[in-house]
C-alpha cells in the first residue's frame, strides 16, 4: 500500500507516455519516454480486451507502441447452435479483425471457452507465451469476476508476473461492471475521448457477440461514468499492480 494516494484528478494520465514512463521510477519495469514499449492486453475471450481496453489500446498503438492481445480462447461456447469449432472459426475471425482495427496482434493461448484451466503446467505454458511479447506494461482482467474464464485469465496473468520477477507494469481492467466485475476501485484512468469511435469499431467487429447493443447497453455508460470520475468525455478505468516496497501505513497503525 502506498503511504499516500493521489487524488482521483491526479490519476487521470494525461498522455501514455507519463501513464507507462513512471514503470522505470518504480523499479517495475523498464520503459520511458522515447522509447518504443510492447504493450499486451489479456482476456479470457475475444472481445473483452475490446470492450475492456480498446480504446487505451488504440492509444497506445496511434502513439507507435507495439501491441499485442492475448486472447485465453477463442469464444469456442459463445454462439448458440455452432459446435465448438465453428464457433472458434467464427470467433477467431471477429477478434483478428478486432486487432486489425486497433493495430494490435492476435495471439491465442489455446484454452477452451468455459473449460479454462489454472495448474502448474498452464502457468508454465503461459508465463511462456507472456514472455515471449517482452511487455513493458500488461493489462489483464480483474481477477474478482463471476465468469470463471475471466477469473482464469487475471490469475494466470499475476502468476505469471511474478514466475517472471515482476518485470513489467501490471494493471487490470473491467468488463461489465456491477454485473461481471466486482469490487473494483479505479487507480488510473485513461482519456479514450479521441479513440472511442475506433474502440467500438473494434468491439463491433464482434458481430456474433452482438457488439453494437453490448456497448449501448454496458459499455458505453461505464466509459461516460468513468469519464465523469476522472473530469473528461469518456474514459477507461484501471487498477494497478503496485509494487512498491516502501513500508505499508494502514489506519491507526
Amino acid at each position: 500500500m502506498r503511504t499516500s494516494q493521489p487524488t482521483r484528478r491526479g490519476l487521470l494520465a494525461a498522455s501514455l507516455a507519463g501513464f507507462a514512463a513512471g514503470a522505470a521510477g518504480q523499479g517495475c519495469a523498464p520503459g520511458g519516454r522515447g522509447k518504443q514499449l510492447s504493450v499486451v492486453c489479456v482476456g479470457g475471450h475475444p472481445d473483452d480486451p475490446e470492450s475492456g481496453c480498446g480504446g487505451t489500446l488504440a492509444r497506445y498503438s496511434e502513439a507507435g507502441h507495439k501491441v499485442s492481445i492475448v486472447y485465453l480462447t477463442r469464444g469456442e461456447r459463445g454462439i448458440p447452435g455452432k459446435s465448438l469449432d465453428e464457433a472458434a472459426r467464427i470467433r477467431t475471425a471477429e477478434a483478428q479483425e478486432a486487432c486489425r482495427i486497433l493495430k494490435a496482434r492476435p495471439v491465442f493461448a489455446g484454452q477452451i471457452d468455459g473449460a479454462t484451466e489454472l495448474n502448474s503446467g498452464r502457468v508454465a505454458d503461459f508465463t511462456k507465451l507472456l514472455a515471449a511479447e517482452t511487455p513493458d506494461l500488461v493489462f489483464t482482467q480483474w481477477p474478482l469476476d463471476t465468469h470463471m474464464d475471466h477469473q482464469v485469465a487475471g490469475l494466470l496473468t499475476i502468476r505469471a508476473y511474478y514466475a517472471l520477477g515482476g518485470g513489467f507494469r501490471l494493471y487490470f481492467y473491467e468488463v461489465d461492471a456491477g454485473s461481471q466485475t466486482q469490487g473494483y476501485r479505479p487507480t488510473d484512468y485513461i482519456d479514450i475521448t479521441s479513440v472511442r469511435e475506433k474502440k467500438k469499431s473494434a468491439l463491433f467487429a464482434h458481430k456474433s457477440q452482438h457488439g453494437e447493443e453490448i456497448y449501448r447497453r454496458h459499455h458505453e455508460l461505464m466509459e461516460n461514468f468513468r469519464g465523469r470520475e476522472a473530469r473528461v468525455t469518456a474514459a477507461e478505468a484501471f487498477v494497478h499492480l503496485y509494487c512498491d516496497t516502501s513500508p505499508a501505513e494502514l489506519p491507526l497503525l
